[in-house]
């Protein structure tokens, strides 16, 4: 395997994977062929990542096992189902999407992750965790149902098998005998130690027909022998047992096999051509390298978990050298861009700073992620406070419960969770939190339209799940001063709260080093109408304040920044709405149940007819594409919003 240091800057020669329109051109190659497929596969996978930006180390870790794949199964025939799908950028490249891969992930281009609309070969689509067992097990089952012969395939990490759901379908799968291929891709040796000969020469032979035929043979000779049957079970379990960890999965019902090196192309297709054929459910566990074949990449793969699109003209070294992990900087104002404005900080830094200030003063504060420390920046706060800081890795249902608990005991936890992911514990939010009014605090990150990773990673429902909660404070910042008032305004609330912020940079307000509260349910008016312009106002919750600003000044409207979605400011919207003749309003979620439609409700029990316009994201699911593209698509931006107020008073 050809190992490299750089990524290419020019295209790759790749002769014989140029020749690869289908996977089916696999399937008659030779062991030299398929190797060869491999090294050309990872350097043009390198190459159009740097072109496009992207998931990066988890597509290199899986190369062979993607090669291998494609040949031993008739795909799409054979349902292969990837968990996750950062992974699947190799996947994507050998099935009929290579030159489009260099779009990946910008507006009208690829998606990232799998998508049943974008190939017949992406059987089902991801973007979350721990659904592939689920999903595949139901692909085995119809096949099953309807008599067809085919091979069902789900492929899944370490990560995602922490999940109780990914655990809820082997059980399953195993108790209804499913002809199911799970293969379990362990790059962070959480389930065994390092993969050796011995276990390679164990998988080969376990998978071998000469032992399966005799284990099957033998299965029906002892079943007349009273207790020789269970004995040789035992036997054979205990075996393997001393080699691998297959009894966990043997006693769920599955055949296991492994682990086995994920990057010995030839061992790991032989290994699926004999389990391919194989009745039942079977488990292959493969190790494989975060960021194999790049070695900076497997030197630090989380940080090569994803890169930014490289720029043309951009120097090596720094092309590929991302900066390095560290924790939030210094608490205090940050570094000024010029003498009148700070640098804009990004949102999750904001609250990594917060977090760490805050449980600087209060012993009770505990911090819990889902899988979430460095894309919600808990690096800092993890290196600092150890016993302080749970990340229950992905299991958001039991990041919140074990918030519940701890609430119950006087501690004020603070789960810092993506929006999206939240919705995975919204059971949880409801009769384990909010039942129980519970002080629990949730740091939503990336509320609103989050970019490249598209419809499965957008924010678009949080406003309207949190706000139909009985007891629920939900609140929104416009800022960074804002966000970090906001969180020390839910932290002192005695029940269960919630700040929403989005993803990326804010507009650069000035950030004070104190942790004074914002009072909760209490609207900013941060610009009054004169003259003609009284018609109007515009009510902006969060990051929608931004351009609401400039509409309020090109149409000499009122400008109000409402920051908490719940509780309204109900004096603030009554007498806006006694003072204008129509009311804007604005959010980054879905209107229907958003924020507009609690004003609407507020309006409409107090009697009042009002005008109102609702401007939000719309009832559909927004595709990818860099947020500014898709806020001008969904009319969101400074001119569509302009436009439909116009469009509304004629």
């Amino acid at each position: 395997m050809k190992l490299f240091d750089d990524i290419p800057v020019e295209r790759p020669a790749t002769p014989l994977l140029d020749t690869l329109e289908t996977p089916a051109a696999l399937r008659a190659m030779n062991e030299a062929q398929l190797a060869q497929v491999a090294d050309e596969l990872r350097a043009y996978l390198l190459y159009s990542v740097g072109v496009s930006g992207g998931h990066f180390g988890a597509g290199l870790g899986v190369v062979e096992l993607t090669v291998a794949l494609h040949h031993a199964l008739e795909t799409p025939h054979d349902r292969l189902v990837w968990d996750v799908g950062h992974q699947a950028y190799p996947h994507k490249i050998l099935t009929g999407r290579r030159e489009a891969m260099q779009q990946i992930r910008q507006f009208g281009g690829l998606a990232a992750f799998p998508r049943r609309s974008e190939s017949e070969y992406d059987t089902f689509g991801v973007g979350h965790s721990s659904t592939s067992i689920s999903a595949a097990l139901g692909m085995a089952l119809a096949a099953r149902t309807r008599g067809e012969e085919r091979r069902v395939c789900a492929v899944i990490g370490d990560g995602a098998l922490s999940a109780g759901m990914a655990f809820e379908a082997l059980a399953h799968a195993g108790h209804v005998d499913a002809n199911l291929l799970v293969i379990l891709n362990d790059n962070e040796m959480s389930i065994s130690e390092n993969v050796g000969g011995m276990a390679s020469y164990l998988a080969r032979i376990l998978t071998s027909k000469p032992y399966t035929s005799m284990r099957e043979g033998g299965k029906k000779v002892l079943s007349h022998l009273p207790g020789a049957l269970e004995l040789a079970r035992r036997t054979e379990e205990h075996m393997k047992g001393m080699v691998s960890p297959a009894t966990l999965f043997e006693e769920m019902g599955f055949n296991y096999i492994g682990p086995l090196d994920g990057h010995d192309l030839p061992t790991l297709v032989q290994t699926l051509r004999n389990m391919r054929d194989m009745e039942g459910p079977q488990f292959l566990h493969v190790k494989t390298r975060k960021g194999r074949g790049f070695l900076p990449a497997e030197a630090d793969p989380i940080g090569y978990h994803a890169i930014t699109k490289l720029e043309k003209g951009e120097p090596d070294k720094k092309r590929n050298t991302p900066p390095p992990l560290k924790p939030s900087e210094p608490v205090g104002p940050t570094p000024r861009n010029d003498i009148s404005r700070p640098k804009p900080r990004k949102y999750c830094n904001v609250f990594g700073d917060w977090l760490c200030d805050m449980a600087a003063v209060d012993d009770r504060l505990i911090g819990i992620t889902p899988a979430m420390r460095e894309g919600s920046d808990l690096v800092r706060f993890s290196q600092e406070y150890p016993e302080r800081y749970y990340d229950v890795a992905i299991a958001e249902q039991h990041a919140v419960t074990l918030a519940a608990g701890l609430a119950c005991e006087a501690m004020k936890p603070v789960v810092a969770i993506y929006s999206t992911f939240l919705q995975r514990g919204y059971d949880q939010l409801i009769h384990d939190v909010a039942v129980q009014d519970l002080d629990v605090t949730f740091a939503i990150d990336r509320a609103g339209v989050v970019g490249e990773d598209g419809p499965t990673h957008h924010g678009a429902l949080d406003l309207a799940y949190l706000r139909c909660v009985p007891g629920m404070v939900v609140l929104a910042p416009a800022d960074e001063a804002e966000c970090r008032a906001l969180l020390s305004a839910a932290y002192h609330h005695p029940g269960p709260a919630a700040v929403r912020y989005p993803r990326g940079t804010g507009p650069g307000s000035e950030i004070p080093e104190h942790l004074e509260a914002l009072p909760i349910g209490k609207a900013e008016v941060r610009r009054r109408a004169g003259g003609d312009g009284s018609r109007v106002a515009l009510l902006a919750f969060g990051s929608l304040n931004g351009p609401a600003a400039e509409v309020a000044e090109r149409l000499d409207a009122t400008h109000l920044n409402m920051r908490s979605v719940k509780p309204l400011d109900r004096e603030a919207v009554l007498a806006a709405a006694d003072e204008h003749d129509l009311l804007v309003t604005l959010e980054e979620n879905v209107v229907a149940g958003g924020a507009g439609s609690g004003v609407g409700e507020l309006l409409a029990a107090e009697g009042r007819r009002t005008a109102l316009l609702h401007l939000g994201l719309p009832d559909a699911f927004v595709e990818h594409g860099k947020p500014a593209e898709l806020l001008v698509e969904c009319g969101l931006d400074a001119d569509g919003i302009e436009a439909s107020i116009k469009r509304r008073l004629g």
